[in-house]
C-alpha cells in the first residue's frame, strides 16, 4: 500500500456530522452481537445526495474497535494518525482505530465495513487485536482470500452479510468457551457505558471482583491499551455526543469532568479540534 499526501476538500466528521447516513446497516445475529457491532455498506444514492460528484473524506476518532474495510468499488486513501495510504481497488484492509482515522473517498465509494467490539476479533477468530495498533494490514492476513472473493461476487448487501455471518459463526463455534479475560473486559466496558463514567479503574475492578492490576493486564492483552486510556476515549465520545445533541442540557459533571474547561481540553485531546470550530 503506497503512502500519499493528497487531501480531499469535502469532509464529514464523526459525532459532529451524521456519517451513518451514507451507509446501509445490518446488525449481527444474537450469537455474534456481543462481538460484532455492525455490518455496513456504502449507499450510492445517499453518497451522491451528500457529495454529488466531489471527492470527500470521513474523519473518525479513536475507539479501539477492529474494523475491516472490504473494497467493492474504486481506490481510496486512508490516513491513520500521520500516515497516509493509497488503498487499491482490489485491496481490503483491517485497522484497529486506536488513532484518528480519515478515509478519503471518490464519489464511487463502495465499501463493506465490519466493525468489531474490543476483544471481538479474538473471541471469534482467536486473533489478538493489540498487534494492529497504528497499522493498516491487508485483510487476507485475517480472513481467507476465498471468502473475500466470494463476498465480492455476491449481488447485494444482505447476501454478503449472510455469508460473513456464516463464516464467523463457524469459527466461533469451534471454540469451546470464551476466555475469562475477554469476558472481564467486555463486562467492564458494559458497566462503564451503562452510565457510570465517573468510575476509576480501581472501582471497576472492585465491581468485577478482580484487582486493578489484573484489569490492567486484561485490557492491555485484549484491547491493546490501558483501561485508563480506553475509558478516557469512551468518556470523551459519550460526552461529546451528548453535547452535540443538546448543548443547553449538557452537564460535564455527568461524565466525570470537573468543569467545562476540563471537558473542552479533553475534546481537543480526543479530536484534535477546538469545540468552537466544530459546533455552532
Amino acid at each position: 500500500m503506497a503512502k500519499t499526501s493528497d487531501i480531499p476538500s469535502h469532509q464529514m466528521t464523526e459525532i459532529f456530522d451524521n456519517i451513518r447516513k451514507l451507509y446501509r446497516f445490518a446488525t449481527p445475529c444474537p450469537e455474534l452481537a456481543t462481538y460484532i457491532e455492525f455490518f455496513s455498506e456504502s449507499s450510492a444514492e445517499e453518497t451522491y445526495r451528500y457529495t454529488g460528484d466531489s471527492p470527500f473524506a470521513i474523519r473518525m476518532f479513536p475507539s479501539w474497535t477492529p474494523t475491516c474495510y472490504i473494497n467493492l468499488g474504486q481506490p481510496y486513501q486512508l490516513s491513520v494518525g500521520s500516515a497516509h495510504y493509497q488503498i487499491q481497488q482490489r485491496t481490503d484492509v483491517l485497522i484497529l482505530r486506536n488513532n484518528i482515522v480519515e478515509r478519503h473517498n471518490l464519489p464511487t465509494d463502495h465499501i463493506l465495513t465490519i466493525k468489531f467490539f474490543p476483544g471481538g476479533l479474538e473471541a471469534i477468530l482467536g486473533i489478538n487485536q493489540a498487534q494492529f495498533s497504528d497499522q493498516v494490514v491487508t485483510l487476507d492476513t485475517v480472513l481467507p482470500t476465498a471468502l473475500l472473493n466470494r463476498v465480492k461476487q455476491l449481488p447485494d448487501f444482505r447476501e454478503r452479510v449472510e455469508l460473513l455471518q456464516a463464516f464467523f459463526l463457524s469459527q466461533y463455534k469451534k471454540k469451546n468457551a470464551i476466555t475469562h479475560y475477554i469476558n472481564v473486559v467486555q463486562k467492564a466496558i458494559d458497566l462503564y457505558e451503562a452510565g457510570t463514567p465517573e468510575f476509576t479503574s480501581s472501582q471497576l475492578a472492585n465491581e468485577l471482583f478482580t484487582t486493578n492490576k489484573t484489569l490492567y493486564r486484561y485490557f492491555t492483552n485484549v484491547v491493546g491499551t490501558t483501561p485508563k486510556q480506553y475509558f478516557s476515549s469512551v468518556r470523551a465520545r459519550l460526552a461529546l455526543s451528548a453535547y452535540v445533541t443538546d448543548k443547553k442540557l449538557f452537564s460535564p459533571y455527568e461524565y466525570g469532568y470537573y468543569d467545562m474547561s476540563h471537558f473542552y481540553k479533553d475534546v481537543i485531546r480526543f479530536t484534535g479540534k477546538k469545540l468552537i470550530e466544530s459546533v455552532s
